[in-house]
């Protein structure tokens, strides 16, 4: 039975992965802030709750994130930008689900294939980056898909049978993104689901470091 914490779990992507995942028979352990108290943006909070856990885990997925933070949306344009809205995104989609990995790599096993994903978005990619705007959310994306990327290349070392990812998971459909998916394709956060946990199944070590989308694609950084 493989072994499944999903940090996040009571958001809407986080909690469709977590009845999925139940779903493939996965032994599931979900931790979040209303639920746990674990706020990824406070490293002694993740610590704290962290210390509840035991054992190892097959598949870590931090499924965490926001848009709009304490009332600061997408920049239209740079004369938008705010030193505030360029923290608080940064320390929630970039610092968190960092610190979320540097103390849940305690609990990936060495002796037989492990998994961590971080759940990034295509407009963090700045290859793809055609229309501009958005500028905080986009730097903090980016910010995370470096970050994996550079803690994949360490956790090889030590981890030979480990993956680390970034996932784009699509447009969802949940409050996340209810006000701004109109002009977009969007899934069930079901179908979200199910779709990234069909990539994480097909993914092997010489995919670590990498970004790729819903369908196993991989996204340009």
């Amino acid at each position: 039975m493989k072994r499944t914490l999903i940090i996040g779990a009571s958001g809407g992507i986080g909690a469709a992965l977590s009845q999925n995942a139940q779903t493939r028979g996965y032994d599931v352990t979900g931790l979040s802030r209303s639920q746990d108290g674990l706020d990824v943006t406070d490293e002694a909070s993740i610590e704290r709750t962290f210390k509840k856990l035991n054992g190892s885990y097959d598949l870590v997925i931090c499924a965490t994130g926001a848009l709009v933070i304490d009332g600061h949306e997408p920049e239209k344009s740079v004369n938008a930008l705010s030193a505030r809205s360029l923290t608080l995104q940064f320390q929630t989609n970039a610092m968190g689900p960092a610190l979320v990995l540097k103390h849940a790599i305690q609990f990936l096993p060495k002796d037989r294939p492990a998994t961590f994903a971080a759940l990034s978005a295509r407009v963090g990619s700045i290859g793809d980056n055609k229309i501009g705007g958005w500028h905080s959310y986009r730097a903090a994306k980016a910010a995370l898909n470096q970050l994996i990327h550079g803690a994949s290349i360490e956790l090889a070392r030590t981890h030979k049978q480990a993956t680390c990812v970034c996932l784009h998971p699509g447009t969802v459909e949940t409050d996340f993104t209810a006000k701004y998916a109109s002009r977009h394709k969007t899934v069930p956060a079901s179908q979200a689901a199910e779709n990234l946990l069909s990539v994480l199944d097909g993914l092997t070590p010489s995919d670590s470091g990498k970004f790729f989308d819903y369908s196993g694609a991989q996204v340009p950084w």
